[in-house]
């Protein structure tokens, strides 16, 4: 089980590598970053997430690929639980009011949100 310790933003970018490719050595998800980190950063940030219980590791030749342990899905739930409790005092409602005032959302939009909020298992009716 993952720490309850949240993700650093270097964390979170290799994660979302991880969670796209489904695996990866530190030469592959160093070049798939898209930003310049030494090949001993990367290693030591795949270690620490190890470490954490976000990954695990498997020998490969003379490397290790890296997999990840935690769905993204359930690390989005974790964060987003963090989040409504620490900036927004547990309150869904805050968290919504606040993204519809920061963000330029069309009617379309809203509409669809509003859809969603008024059936939130998704179900289409029936």
């Amino acid at each position: 089980m993952a720490d309850a310790a949240s993700l650093g933003d270097r964390e979170l970018d290799v994660m979302t590598v991880l969670w796209q490719s489904g695996s990866g050595t530190v030469t592959e998800v160093q070049e798939a970053l898209g930003v310049p980190l030494a090949y001993t950063t990367v290693l030591t940030i795949l270690r620490n997430l190890e470490a954490k219980g976000f990954l695990r590791r498997a020998e490969e030749g003379r490397a290790h690929r890296y997999f990840p342990k935690v769905k993204r899905r359930a690390e989005q739930r974790r964060a987003l639980t963090q989040l409504l409790d620490t900036l927004f005092g547990g309150s869904p409602e805050a968290l919504i009011a606040q993204l519809v005032d920061d963000h330029d959302l069309s009617p379309k939009q809203l509409k669809r949100m509003a859809k969603r909020l008024a059936n939130p298992s998704g179900d289409e009716g029936g």
